[in-house]
């Protein structure tokens, strides 16, 4: 294998198909990325067996031939070159190192056999739909902040996309949860997608996604298997094994009828709340909401540091309500929130509470209140 590819390039595969690359593995081979010179391009692939991503960038092809290095080392290498240089790889037949030239800089990586690399299932993947980048975008951005980090619910750990409604009200949702809090985005339902049977996919998959989906152009090519999910978009493939559980029942906690609702500005909101909860050094940063006609309290308590209090204008005319939260919760969920209005419904100071922009109907927070 011999070529010569732009540094840009270079790094730009390579920054997204090192994440796949654990960092520690007891699989020699796994810490590698495996590099195929073919047909005027130079293909990248890297897997943790769970996840693999193909990428593939334009170079100047003099010898065809693959070969694996060490892909955390190999970025680095690369991201410290000078700028606007051309990166040569040279690999020969039966050598044992990789060797890496740019300007007058020059390294030489170890190997391992290209026959080791793990080789991806070819699987059948029976939906097949196309999405743009920005809705498949939106549906990550708005929903992964609420998946749960406990392995031990493992179907918690990941993003459930699954098809609700029938005819033109049909959707595609993407819903995720910590048992805390709950975030529901949808979109109309792409053709192709009606058939997609529900899946979860993983923490790790949505996160390199999201990356690959900032400098997407055109529709993202979905094929979906009940074990595999695969995305083409662009220069990239990236394909991820399913979660195997059966995500909960999540409807059951959404509340329908929440009669007390309060309208407030958004970014005001959000800044008092992180104002207030500046004083309290608990885990959970509790705040406590008081609603009243037209007025909004908040109030943080902390046995060290004393008290804080702040009032807000509220679009509100129902009874006195008092209810607390995790203040990192509710920022996270004003953080979706693009619009400069947000409306919270609740019930009582026990049961769950929804959150909405009242700009974007597709959107749908629930948070369940504590005790303050």
């Amino acid at each position: 294998m011999k070529l010569t590819i732009a540094r840009t390039a270079l790094l730009h595969s390579l920054s997204h198909v090192q994440n796949v690359v654990e960092r520690r593995t007891t699989i020699p081979i796994l810490g590698n990325v495996k590099l195929a010179a073919t047909d005027g391009a130079l293909e990248l692939l890297a897997t943790d067996l769970d996840l693999t991503l193909l990428a593939r960038e334009s170079a100047e092809i003099e010898r065809s031939g693959a070969t694996t290095a060490p892909a955390h080392m190999l970025f680095d290498i690369v991201r410290k070159l000078p700028e606007d240089q051309d990166v040569r790889l040279a690999h020969k037949p039966g050598a044992s190192e990789l060797e890496i030239e740019a300007g007058r800089s020059r390294f030489a990586l170890p190997t391992l056999p290209v026959e080791d690399f793990p080789v991806a299932a070819d699987e059948e993947l029976d939906v097949r739909f196309a999405i743009q980048p920005e809705e498949l975008a939106k549906l990550i951005e708005k929903s992964r902040f609420a998946i749960s980090t406990e392995e031990t619910r493992y179907y918690l750990n990941g993003v459930h996309f699954h098809v609700t409604g029938a005819g033109a009200a049909r959707t595609l949702r993407a819903v995720a949860t910590d048992g805390h809090r709950l975030a529901l985005v949808e979109m109309p339902c792409p053709p192709g997608a009606e058939r997609m049977p529900p899946v979860i996919v993983p923490r790790k998959t949505v996160g390199e996604l999201l990356k690959l989906l900032e400098r997407a152009e055109g529709p993202v090519e979905v094929g979906v298997s009940a074990a595999r999910i695969r995305f083409a978009l662009g220069n990239a493939v990236l394909v991820s094994r399913l979660i195997d559980g059966t995500f909960p029942d999540y409807e059951r906690v959404i509340p329908r009828d929440n009669e007390r609702i309060a309208v407030l500005a958004t970014r005001p909101f959000e800044q008092a709340v992180d104002r207030v909860a500046t004083i309290s050094m608990e885990k959970a940063r509790p705040v406590k909401l008081a609603f009243e006609p037209g007025k909004l309290t908040l109030s943080a308590v902390s046995p060290e540091f004393g008290r804080a209090v702040e009032e807000l204008d509220c679009d509100y005319a129902g009874a006195p309500l008092e209810i607390g939260f995790n203040a990192r919760y509710v920022l996270d969920i004003t953080g979706e929130i693009e619009g400069s209005e947000l409306k919270i419904e609740m019930a009582n100071a026990a049961a769950p509470t929804l959150f909405r922009d009242v700009s974007d109907p597709s959107l749908l927070f629930v948070l369940m209140p504590m005790r303050v």
